[in-house]
């Protein structure tokens, strides 16, 4: 396969809300630009960037894949990227690495919540973008419905460049605002298409559509306002030139019409890429100098030295990890040394590929802009620059922290160890999971973003690792904590043959501010209990308070001073003295009011404006505090803070009002005290627990 040149790629993200249809479209874009040799259908599990088994078997896209083509001499890498809220991270480092977005809205349902993120996202990066309504042949598609959404949740910048031939069922091609041509498309599902001229019975409309193309056109160019205002209108060429100017500014989103399934627009839809989406070359990036730490710009440059970037990693069980990136200067050649800027190391490049889905090709370098994959590089990761010393630097992708954790127990004995291999390597692919021991419960815990993320998690564990697991709901980390001072006294005296055992200490608790979490003190005079068994003390309180007084949970936010005591010159020694602090603690909790803790979390819930009363009532019910509530178009953003142990079956409730159109991201704030009714659930729970326990055993 051959080499591109900069200016011959295009880089083109493929975003917007689950079940757009996305993955379909790609399918069909590949197939009519002769890169796939028959049309994948997302619903037989044949398309070509949605390939792990899990995604077969959902049919949703859950992870960021690369497919390419070539149209008009000119290579498009699409990047097909999730739609779902809890894999929507892997979308924003798609469009981290393109030059472009493509937003595809369904023709039916209009802007969702995740179209809005995806958009926002893509503002952010100052991307162009290009908004695909797609699925136009479903009952109920409306053009004109979609264009009213996409206006109003979106921006105003969006312009139609096409009007569909026919509506719904009957939809069969597409009229060219800028060619004043239509095309009429096969409905073989071939993607061949016709030319004609524009019908008469649309030709009024197309008419005054391509008006007001051309005015918006020439309204981002000073220079093309001024011919306007002259002419009445503009030249083809001028038309052509500023349409592709204000794209790449962003003043303008041209919108087009297809149909994935059937195969319509998809020829004119390749035309517009290549026309009006930027190449590498037409963008600049920000980087990091590491000799002068000072933030440069750059544009893509073949000649210049190397940088890559690591936007993804893929574990591959066969293959071993894929690391995906794209050269933002520089070539980059096969068999080739590189050296890992970001973890001051080297690697070794052997094959250089490009991937077509899970089908690697094999090219000899890759030029300033191109995206790329190589395998089994043994250091490399999600993030990490490749450049010579001294080379540019990129900044990080940023995700998000994951906000649900779940408990996950080996359905074998023994397989722990096979867990955490497995779960190593998922983390290196995924950046937004993170598995780890409680040191609390002791529980292994999966956290992710959300239930459905977890479960997806865990049936890659099963499908690529051979590792079945029980997913279980995590023990809430309660904490227990005092809340009036006392004074306690711990006395531990033993007498048996030879020497006895003698310890005695007291004790002053005090209840201190939240999250200061245990201090202790010595505040003895006089030698009342020699010096060498102070710590002892200390780390008999310790024990104890790690195994909790009410319901078995650590005891924190308190002092404890140890003020006096005596002690035996023979029976004395540090287990003596452990053991009378641990009695002093138990001493004291039984007079300092205990009580319980629960971590609060801070909520923050996307969803449609006509869900908000709703969803507002069920946090009330959740014994949530909304603290505050901001409208963005046609959605509204909600916060509050709710116990964490209310949030555990939120996302399905969450999913159910909403019908899938709402999405929420939490984090730990602080822990307050739990209601007295809630406490005695609590501790009638524990003590269930421990005596299933003490059964067990038995």
């Amino acid at each position: 396969m051959k080499a591109y040149d900069t200016g011959s790629i295009r880089n083109v993200a493929v975003v917007g809300h689950g079940g757009a249809g996305k993955t379909q479209l790609i399918a069909a874009l590949l197939y009519t630009a002769g890169a796939t040799p028959r049309l994948g259908r997302v619903d037989e599990g044949t398309t070509v960037t949605d390939y792990d088994d899990e995604e077969i078997a959902r049919k949703h896209t859950l992870s960021a894949s690369l497919a390419w083509a070539e149209w008009n001499k000119t290579k498009i890498n699409f990047i097909d990227t999730p739609g779902m809220g809890n894999f929507l991270s892997d979308a924003r480092a798609g469009l981290r690495v393109a030059d472009a977005a493509m937003v595809v809205v369904d023709a039916v349902a209009g802007v969702e919540v995740q179209t809005e993120k995806v958009w926002a996202e893509a503002d952010a990066l100052g991307l162009p973008r290009l908004v695909v309504v797609n699925r136009l042949d479903r009952e109920r598609a409306s053009l004109d419905r979609t264009l009213a959404s996409v206006r109003e949740a979106l921006s105003r910048t969006i312009i139609p460049v096409q009007l569909p031939l026919g509506d719904e069922r009957e939809f069969k091609g597409v009229v060219d605002l800028v060619g004043m041509k239509a095309w009429t498309f096969a409905s073989d599902g071939s993607g061949k298409a016709t030319e004609g001229p524009v019908p008469l019975e649309l030709s009024e409309a197309a008419g005054t559509a391509r008006e007001q193309l051309i005015e918006m056109v020439a309204e981002a160019d000073d220079a093309l306002m001024e011919r306007f205002f002259e002419a009445g209108t503009l030249t083809q060429e001028e038309l052509l030139g500023g349409l592709r100017t204000a794209v790449l500014s962003g003043k303008v989103a041209p919108l087009l019409c297809s149909s994935g399934l059937a195969n319509i627009g998809t020829s004119t839809l390749l035309d517009a890429l290549v026309s009006y989406v930027p190449s590498p070359a037409d963008r600049s990036f920000t980087a990091t100098d590491t000799k002068s730490r000072a933030e440069a710009t750059r544009t893509p440059n073949a000649a210049d030295p190397y940088t890559a970037f690591v936007w993804k990693t893929v574990a591959d069980p066969f293959a071993g990890r894929i690391t995906l990136f794209r050269v933002m200067t520089g070539t980059l050649k096969a068999d080739t040394s590189v050296h890992n800027l970001t973890r001051d190391i080297s690697e070794r490049i052997g094959h250089l590929t490009v991937m077509q889905g899970k089908a690697p090709t094999t090219v000899p370098d890759l030029r300033a802009g191109d995206l790329g994959a190589v395998a089994k590089l043994k250091d490399t990761l999600t993030n990490d620059t490749l450049a010579d010393k001294g080379g540019l630097t990129i900044a990080p992708i940023s995700f998000p922290e994951p906000v649900l954790s779940y408990a996950i127990e080996p359905k074998t004995r023994g397989d722990e160890d096979k867990i955490s291999t497995a779960m190593h390597r998922l983390e290196e692919e995924d950046p937004t999971i993170r598995y780890a021991r409680d040191p609390q419960t002791k529980e292994l815990l999966l956290s992710g973003q959300g239930q459905l993320h977890i479960e997806v998690t865990v049936a890659k564990l099963k499908r690529r690792f051979g590792v079945e697991v029980n997913l279980k709901p995590p023990r809430i980390p309660y904490r227990e904590t005092i809340t009036t001072p006392v004074e306690a006294h711990g006395r531990h005296k033993k007498q048996t043959g030879g020497h006895g055992q003698f310890g005695d200490c007291k004790i002053r608790m005090e209840p201190m501010a939240r999250g200061t979490d245990f201090e202790f003190a010595d505040d003895i005079f006089g030698g009342s209990i020699p010096r060498q068994f102070v710590p002892a003390v200390e780390k008999g309180i310790q024990d104890s308070r790690m195994r909790g007084y009410l319901a078995g949970y650590p005891v924190v936010d308190f002092k404890v001073t140890v003020f006096d005591g005596s002690y035996h010159q023979v029976d004395s020694n540090e287990m003596s003295f452990k053991m009378a602090g641990s009695l002093a603690f138990k001493d004291g909790m039984s007079r300092a009011r205990p009580t319980i803790l629960e971590p609060v979390m801070t909520v923050e819930i996307h969803a449609p404006s006509d869900y908000a009363g709703d969803l507002m009532g069920d946090l009330n019910g959740r014994r949530g505090r909304i603290s505050g509530m901001d409208t963005r178009g046609v959605t509204t953003v909600i916060r509050a803070q709710v116990p964490m142990a209310e949030m555990l079956t939120y996302e399905q409730q969450l999913t159910s009002a909403t019908g899938g159109r709402g999405s929420y991201h939490m984090e730990y704030s602080h822990y307050e005290e739990v209601p007295s009714h809630q406490q005695q659930k609590i501790i009638a729970a524990a003590k269930a627990e421990r005596a299933g326990v003490e059964v067990e055993e038995v």
